[in-house]
């Protein structure tokens, strides 16, 4: 997807206006790259993982780090200290409302790193002002929020890459050669697993925000609360108004390894089992396991590892069962057995899969020849779905049956409602 020869900035980048509305490790830069032919990107929600986007980002030969945003001040003003050390001649502005970064014509891509309830409508409103987005997962917060970012996305005709960043690593590249060279047989199972769930964060009493912090725009869309220090940095996907716990945040990241190499479609049946935290204010799953029915494969998720080899020192992995034989993997390791025999690769299988330039330099890439990144918003969504009906499954305690093609549930009206919600004003979900 990479072009070898250099593009000037103003004939890729379609620009547009949004007035105001409603209230790995990279290599250093290498080689010089001018000004009007880098793409300038501005990276919004400065936690932890946005700073990581900021660095890898800033790493890239042609890209300027152009804006920052994050509605805290304190990690906005951090944030920028950090990106003078890497970066001394930066020049970048820095803003507490990312609308203001989509009414700046000069710049060409957003990162997203808000919490959960933001990242569709973040993506969205970015695709309506001409820009593209590399958009930390989970994808969305629910289904519906997935179906308008799609169809924003194409007609806008923008480019969009999902934060799955290990979607580019050898290990699953190799891993998808291998199931698919039919060494293994049929695959007719699949065992995905992630340890760990969602504490109960106790009792907290709730207080006033502290004057740092925009708390009104932080919940944006998501129902109000009165501020406590649980709800927000660090601990807010514990809470089901904002996410789904650690299911939610790691599901897309071993899943993806069995969309990539087996591609499950037509799921019909979702039974979810689990519990809720009991010591404390937080509702995300403290477990869950759940079943799922695709056609000529069954998928099982449970918070724990299944017998497998390797699987008790993985705390996720993925478990891939054949007529001839298995394969068990986590981000960076697989164990193949066959033949009664274990094994780490089958030196016969080819490498026939084109790897990857790096996750952010393929989005950058995409950004330039306006083509598909690995990670793109339709591959993305199809594997995002499941996730999003289990969290419904997981509420209303009960086995569902879906109907893949029109995306509703069948005769239930309760989990249809729960594909959706209501946002707060003056927030509008853009259809």
């Amino acid at each position: 997807m990479g072009i070898s020869t250099k593009i000037n900035r103003r004939k890729f980048i379609t620009t547009g206006t949004l007035g105001l509305i409603g209230l790995p490790l990279l290599s250093a830069r290498s080689y010089y790259v001018a000004p009007s032919d880098r793409v300038r990107v501005a990276v919004i929600g400065l936690g932890s993982q946005g700073r990581a986007h900021m660095n890898w980002f800033s790493n890239l030969p042609d890209v300027e780090v152009a804006a920052l945003c994050d509605l805290d001040t304190i990690r906005l003003e951090e944030a920028r200290a950090q990106l003078q050390k890497i970066n001394p001649e930066s020049k970048a502005e820095i803003f507490t409302d990312f609308r203001h970064i989509l009414d700046r014509k000069d710049i060409d891509a957003v990162t997203c790193a808000t919490p959960d309830h933001w990242h569709a409508l973040t993506a969205i409103l970015a695709f309506q002002s001409g820009k593209d987005v590399y958009g930390e997962k989970p994808l969305t917060y629910s289904l519906a929020e997935g179906q308008a970012m799609l169809k924003n996305l194409e007609k806008y005709n923008r480019v969009f890459q999902l934060g799955t960043q290990i979607h580019a690593g050898e290990n699953y590249h190799r891993v998808t050669e291998l199931i698919q060279s039919g060494k293994l047989g049929k695959i007719h199972t699949v065992r995905l697993w992630k340890t760990g769930g969602s504490p109960g964060l106790g009792f907290p009493p709730s207080q006033k925000p502290p004057e740092t912090l925009d708390w009104d725009l932080w919940l944006g869309p998501a129902p109000y609360e009165e501020y406590t220090p649980v709800r927000c940095h660090g601990t807010y996907r514990h809470f089901l108004d904002y996410s789904g716990g650690v299911f939610a945040d790691f599901w897309c990241h071993i899943a993806d390894i069995m969309f990539m190499s087996v591609h499950p479609k037509g799921l019909s049946g979702i039974e979810s089992r689990g519990e809720r935290p009991y010591d404390g204010i937080a509702d995300a799953p403290k477990w869950i396991d759940v079943d799922f029915k695709f056609n000529d494969l069954d998928v099982f998720w449970t918070t724990v590892p299944p017998e497998a080899p390797g699987s008790d020192k993985m705390h996720i992995g993925a478990h891939f069962e054949g007529t001839n034989g298995t394969l068990t993997c986590d981000y960076t390791t697989r164990f193949i057995k066959i033949n009664g025999e274990i094994l780490t690769d089958l030196p016969d299988v080819p490498v026939t899969i084109p790897r990857s330039p790096g996750h952010q330099q393929n989005f950058i890439d995409a950004v330039k020849s306006r083509g598909k990144t690995e990670s793109n918003l339709h591959y993305a969504r199809e594997m995002t779905i499941p996730m999003h009906l289990a969290l419904i499954s997981f509420r209303l305690k009960r086995k569902l049956t879906w109907d893949s093609l029109n995306e509703k549930f069948v005769g239930d009206d309760a989990a249809n409602y729960l594909l959706s919600r209501a946002y707060r004003k003056p927030w509008i979900l853009q259809l």
